[in-house]
């Protein structure tokens, strides 16, 4: 394996286990990627536990959906990750979690708010898409759709996509993605619906 598949693929396993750790994917559930090239990607393989990632569980893959290298079957929500790369030509990192508090608000039709600093420096902006079959076209047509105009997309019912620039820089945006929905739903439990971060705040120095 060259070099920097190596690096990316040690970078999505830290990844895996840290956010077992935090709870925010459990066994199977979720996937990992990261781009290769302009028409590559590596993607985690079907059935692979967060926690338990090796150099061994990830499949390559192309942009038309060809398996290259790797594992020999991929996550079934392969698609997910190709329809983004395809969707964000500036996207070299994708992060697929199931976040308690994101889809839960996302599901009940609660927005989720940015209310600190980091929030608004990481998140930006927040899509959501309606539920659709896990692996199915539709569920990667939209979310990809989402993805042309925000970071993060909350599929109903099911988990979150992240985009991001790198492996550490996308995993951060989840983590304040699901932070924020966690501040929502303490504002909600407080009675306030509207505070959000200042919008002409500066963000530039954080």
């Amino acid at each position: 394996m060259r070099a920097e598949r190596i690096q990316l693929i040690d970078e999505l396993i830290e990844v895996g286990r840290d956010a077992v750790s935090r709870g925010l994917v459990l066994a199977s559930g979720g996937n990992l990627s990261a781009r290769l090239s302009e028409d590559r990607f590596i993607v985690t393989a079907s059935g692979t536990w967060f926690d338990r990632l090796t150099r061994e569980d990830f499949s390559e893959m192309t942009l038309s959906g060809e398996v290259t290298g790797g594992a020999p079957t991929p996550s079934s929500e392969w698609r997910l990750h190709q329809r983004a790369y395809a969707a964000r030509p500036d996207a070299e990192c994708v992060i697929h979690l199931h976040p308690h508090h994101a889809v839960v608000l996302a599901s009940l039709g609660h927005s989720i708010r940015l209310l600190t600093l980091d929030h608004a420096l990481y998140v930006g902006s927040v899509g959501v898409t309606p539920f659709y079959p896990n692996g199915s076209d539709e569920l990667a047509d939209s979310a990809a759709e989402q993805l042309r105009e925000h970071d993060c997309v909350i599929m109903q019912h099911h988990g979150c996509s992240v985009v991001g620039d790198t492996v550490r820089a996308t995993y951060r945006r989840a983590l304040n993605l699901e932070d924020a929905a966690k501040a929502t739903a303490l504002a909600l439990q407080l009675g306030d619906t509207t505070t959000t971060f200042p919008s002409r705040a500066d963000t530039t120095h954080a």
